[in-house]
């Protein structure tokens, strides 16, 4: 019997800022204060022993006294993701993931809180790490920790740290995943290429970002891919609505946060316009920034002229922008001969998955000296005195230095939490050893979930008219081929 899947929202940040929610709450509990940041506390939570009220501790945190704080942070996310709380209430009675032994990798923040609780009441098990050193959240990390979750994450990881804890997740006595949800792919790798016989059992991935499909895709076309994965990035709901709409509000959010900077006037230039660029684009141009564009592929291209955005070769631009902003995926995109030709000022930073973007590597040479001004703010500075202001050191901006909205991550979540429902309970045959998208109906029942947020009423087909379209009355409505438009550049 096919269980009625429901996508539910993984990746990404919290919709509320840290700094509000630390002083309202230190207004309502002047004892709270101990849950304020504690990055004064420079000691590993590696060298920590911690337990939680259970007495176990199976988990990694930054402080587990924390926890009080991050369960008011998941109730505030809940809030705004009524679509995936709503899937939980009518799955739980049935447990779609009983016996799932789901190891996950992605942002820690309130928003993934609510979708591994969801994935928990649905009757999972899990593990979780993080998929980026800048973007957990600590007080939330804590909540999970206290509820039994063996979480392995802390806000500014190092590069070391970071891969013992996904080994911490994996590599576990008497307990071995068989479903993996990613962000990023760095866990599947692991387990990949660390764990083969973990892997070969596997029932299935689910994957949400750019980078970590193209490593899927580069797997599956070696042969090496030996279970079946979910593409859940280019999924209708999680493209249109994480990457082009979340996008469009968390750049100015993250710049603000770091730079205070002022957008009208400022020549901007925005390497790759997809779903992440178009969002970007958007919202820089309807501030005033004058804003063009870099782009390798011809169909994009032509959509950023349509847009009305200038489509150029970042060498011939470089020197004279006031902020460069990757989107690509790709590695590279910005290089130290770059950097080198950049005016005084200029604001450098990063919107793709990964930290491969800008080349920050070369940036770390004698002559250089790197000033750091505030939380995720460094100043590179050139022999001659210039000054580049790099943000996140190249990471992912708005989840290292601002929060994403709870609504569209919940969006997110939700289409995350069907895929791994669909491939759990998948009878055997339907999906072989590769990458699959998201079945429409299962992105049309995501987006329905959300609907009520809005009070938004659906005209249903009649007996004729669904006749003469040659649809079934309940869906899906667009074939798989169906491109959704976006107005990415029309909504100011």
């Amino acid at each position: 019997k096919k269980k009625k899947q429901r996508d539910y929202m993984l990746n990404v940040p919290n919709g509320i800022s840290n700094t509000l929610m630390n002083t309202v709450s230190l207004c309502a509990d002047p004892t709270a204060a101990s849950y304020t940041d504690s990055s004064d506390d420079e000691t590993s939570p590696r060298e920590k022993t911690q337990v939680n009220s259970k007495g176990s501790s199976d988990f990694c945190v930054k402080n587990i006294k924390q926890a009080e704080f991050g369960r008011r942070e998941i109730e505030i996310a809940e809030q705004d993701m009524s679509a995936l709380i709503s899937l939980r209430k009518r799955a739980q009675g049935e447990k779609p993931l009983a016996g799932a032994k789901v190891v996950g990798c992605t942002h820690i923040t309130a928003q993934t809180a609510v979708l591994i609780e969801t994935l928990v009441a649905l009757g999972a098990q899990c593990r979780w790490t993080a998929c980026n050193i800048y973007s957990t959240q600590n007080e939330v990390a804590a909540a999970l920790a206290e509820i039994g979750v063996a979480v392995f994450a802390w806000k500014g990881e190092s590069e070391d740290d970071f891969w013992w804890c996904i080994d911490r997740c994996v590599n576990t006595e008497g307990w071995q995943a068989n479903m993996i949800l990613d962000d990023g792919g760095d866990l599947t790798h692991w387990v990949y290429k660390k764990y083969p016989s973990v892997f070969k059992k596997v029932q299935g991935i689910v994957e949400e970002s750019v980078t970590g499909v193209h490593r899927l895709y580069q797997l599956s076309k070696a042969g090496k891919l030996c279970v079946p994965a979910m593409n859940v990035n280019d999924s209708v709901t999680k493209q249109k609505f994480d990457n082009l709409y979340c996008c469009r509000e968390s750049i100015l959010d993250g710049l603000k946060r770091t730079t205070d900077v002022m957008f009208g006037g400022k020549q901007v230039v925005v390497c790759g316009y997809g779903e992440v660029g178009k969002g970007c684009c958007s919202a820089l141009k309807a501030l005033g920034a004058i804003v063009c564009v870099t782009e390798i592929d011809p169909i994009c291209a032509l959509q950023a002229c349509m847009d009305g955005f200038k489509v150029v070769k970042l060498n011939e631009v470089v020197r004279h922008m006031d902020m460069v902003i990757t989107c690509t995926g790709n590695k590279n995109v910005v290089t130290r001969e770059q950097l080198d030709r950049m005016k005084n000022g200029c604001i450098v930073c990063n919107m793709g998955h990964s930290n491969t973007e800008i080349d920050v590597a070369s940036l770390r040479t004698p002559e250089l000296t790197w000033e750091r001004v505030r939380s995720q703010v460094d100043h590179i500075i050139w022999p001659d005195g210039k000054r580049v202001i790099l943000l996140a050191e190249g990471r992912l901006l708005n989840l290292s230095c601002s929060t994403v909205p709870s609504f569209v991550l919940s969006i997110t979540a939700t289409t995350q939490a069907l895929a791994l429902i669909e491939l759990y309970n998948a009878p055997e045959g339907r999906y072989r050893q590769d990458v699959y998208l998201l079945p429409k109906k299962m992105d049309e029942y995501v987006a329905s979930l959300h609907l009520p947020n809005f009070d938004a009423h659906l005209t249903e087909l009649s007996d004729e008219q669904a006749k003469y379209m040659g649809l079934n009355k309940n869906g899906p409505f667009k074939p798989n081929y169906y491109r959704y438009q976006h107005h990415s550049t029309q909504s100011e």
